[in-house]
């Protein structure tokens, strides 16, 4: 596999948000040979903002047949309420933002999908 793996971290309502070149977006990076998107979205998590978090469900959407655009979103839970020394991002480049106030980020539609499903009521 390769292209894009985006990390899809959701925690008690609010998604992990990383900043980016133009705006805030999702953790994201490039598999390892022979890494699963699972295993790439937590290694990316813990690379970029120091929290530990599982890759459990790739999302897809529908059509996706692993055409030209190689990337997949995978969703991740939080292992770790307090984030390790070692990240790559310091404090004011990472933000737990809520479902509902996600609009301004760059996420996929698969992603927004997914967020509209789980918002919690």
């Amino acid at each position: 596999m390769r292209g894009t793996v985006e990390a899809v971290v959701v925690d008690d309502g609010r998604l992990l948000l990383v900043e980016r070149p133009g705006g805030w977006g999702l953790p994201s990076g490039s598999p390892e040979p022979a890494e699963r998107a699972s295993a790439t979205a937590a290694r990316v998590v813990y690379e970029l903002t120091g929290y530990l978090v599982d890759g459990s469900t790739t999302l897809r959407s529908e059509g996706a047949g692993g055409g030209a655009e190689a990337s997949s979103a995978v969703v991740c839970h939080l292992l770790s309420t307090d984030p390790s020394a070692e990240a790559r991002l310091g404090p004011e480049q990472v933000r737990w933002t809520p479902f509902e106030e996600t609009a301004g980020a760059a996420l996929p539609g698969v992603v927004r999908d997914y967020l509209g499903g789980h918002t919690p009521v």
